[in-house]
């Protein structure tokens, strides 16, 4: 209704709307779930080797998790972003636990218990 100007004198200037987008988008929603459809039918999960990749890493993919409830237990997003990068990273280069640094951080104490820490990480 929005693309029509004087919706008591409408003309065909406006008709594009339900020539074009409204049938292209029905199509391509069909196309979207017939791909989707696919892509799920043929996938084939292997949950030991998802559980090794997110082992490899050692914690760091719990690093955002970390962020976002640091920042919303009162801490500073600068302050929880330094501290969780400064662990993540020396985690990262020395090949050692993620979530054994954090929960040695003063910093990340001050707003985590290890209860909440093991919770998230």
């Amino acid at each position: 209704m929005k693309n029509v100007a004087l919706w008591h004198e409408r003309d065909i200037s406006h008709s594009s709307v339900e020539r074009v987008i409204l049938p292209d988008s029905t199509i391509l929603v069909d196309y979207m779930l017939s791909k989707m459809t696919m892509v799920i039918g043929q996938m084939r999960v292997f949950p030991e080797r998802m559980m090794r990749n997110l082992e490899s890493t050692h914690g760091l993919v719990y690093s955002g998790q970390l962020l976002q409830d640091l920042v919303e237990k009162g801490m500073p997003r600068d302050d929880a972003y330094k501290a969780v990068q400064e662990n993540a990273m020396a985690a990262w280069e020395s090949d050692t636990s993620f979530q054994e640094r954090v929960s040695k951080d003063a910093r990340i104490a001050k707003y985590l218990d290890a209860g909440a820490l093991a919770q998230h990480l």
